[in-house]
């Protein structure tokens, strides 16, 4: 298996090359003229070609709104040209949630949700509750499932959870399936929101996620799929997106979305620039600044947004907050906004624990390092 790093002709096939300009919205530098060492990034490059990182598919660096690296390696590419190789379209399964986070803000901003108080049982007049009524249902709302702290009994963390993906993945209807679930119980070894950091109790949830994708959909009145193309994809120019979609015919919310790397790094651009893009506004800037900032406590070095993981990465001494979409196999971009700077990395080697932890050193040995 061999990297392909995209260059212009002119270039050396030296271990960092600038990336190509392009008609796609992205304007381009070396890295050395935006504040980070060609040397380092150098350094990056060997590490992909040949070290443990080669396991990723594709590396992407912005700082300063430019693209300064580019770095592809995909079997899918070997005999592929580099126009095709970028075009390859990437899974990043979970760091699909954070899509469904922007639709929800830019839902409210249009008034098709009233806003994060807003119950998700009225949303779904087609469903009932058939398993485990409660009247704790009726209150789960929006921001529940957006911080993953609903009281619904759902971790996909447990595998003997009722609420776990995997037993959501064997029925048909989805949807019902998590509206069934029994509220979760607390034993005095577990801390009841009441008593967590801001009175919520995290419990990542797949189920949740694609239960307020449907409820969204509902609330727009049009497929999540098209509202997601004119009111977001599109303005950022991307015209290439994969979804997947569940048994009863909604887009998936919770994952699988697929996208060019370059169009995933827009999307860590577009937070970093308070939602805005080439002076529009596509997302609000105060759902960008709610979205990422902690509304529940995962453990004691993450904390969680709405569908964004909020934590710190450290260099040489030096402490950095970073906000991050997160996808199975160590897929994830991740926004520094106080350097300026967007990262993406993208893997296909799904349900491999290891693969989240290496692509955080990545990020800290590599990407941080190179920060002049």
């Amino acid at each position: 298996m061999a990297w392909r790093f995209l260059r212009a002709p002119s270039q050396s096939a030296s271990g960092y090359t600038t990336p190509q300009a392009l008609d796609d919205g992205w304007r381009v530098a070396p890295a050395d003229t935006v504040g980070m060492s060609r040397r380092l990034l150098e350094t990056l490059t060997r590490e992909l070609r040949g070290g443990e990182a080669a396991a990723f598919s594709s590396v992407l660096i912005a700082r300063r709104d430019r693209l300064v690296y580019e770095a592809y390696h995909d079997a899918l590419a070997l005999d592929a040209d580099e126009r095709a190789v970028r075009a390859l379209l990437r899974n990043t399964r979970s760091a699909t949630k954070t899509v469904t986070s922007m639709l929800a803000g830019i839902a409210i901003e249009q008034g098709y949700l009233s806003g994060i108080s807003a119950p998700i049982l009225p949303l779904l007049p087609d469903k009932q509750l058939l398993q485990h009524p409660d009247p704790r249902k009726s209150a789960i709302t929006v921001e529940d499932m957006l911080t993953m702290s609903s009281l619904l009994e759902c971790d996909d963390e447990n595998p003997f959870s009722r609420g776990h993906e995997e037993r959501m993945y064997l029925l048909e209807d989805w949807v019902q399936f998590t509206l069934d679930l029994p509220i979760r119980g607390f034993p005095t070894w577990a801390t009841r929101p009441e008593d967590a950091p801001y009175g919520r109790s995290f419990s990542y949830c797949t189920a949740g996620v694609v239960t307020l994708g449907a409820a969204l959909e509902r609330a727009v009145g049009r497929p999540l799929s098209d509202f997601a193309r004119d009111t977001l994809f599109r303005p950022l120019g991307i015209e290439r997106v994969e979804w997947q979609y569940i048994p009863s015919g909604e887009a998936m919310a919770g994952g699988g979305l697929s996208m060019t790397s370059r169009d995933l790094l827009k999307l860590g651009q577009l937070y970093l620039q308070g939602g805005a893009w080439n002076g529009q506004q596509v997302v609000p800037a105060a759902w960008v600044r709610a979205s990422t900032k902690p509304h529940a406590r995962v453990d004691d070095e993450t904390e969680y947004g709405y569908l964004w993981w909020i934590r710190r990465f450290t260099h040489a001494s030096q402490s950095y907050p970073a906000y991050l979409m997160q996808g199975n196999g160590g897929n994830k971009v991740a926004v520094f906004p106080s350097l300026d700077l967007v990262a993406v990395i993208t893997s296909a080697h799904y349900n491999r624990p290891e693969m989240r932890a290496l692509g955080d050193r990545l990020l800290t040995d590599y990407i941080l390092a190179a920060v002049a």
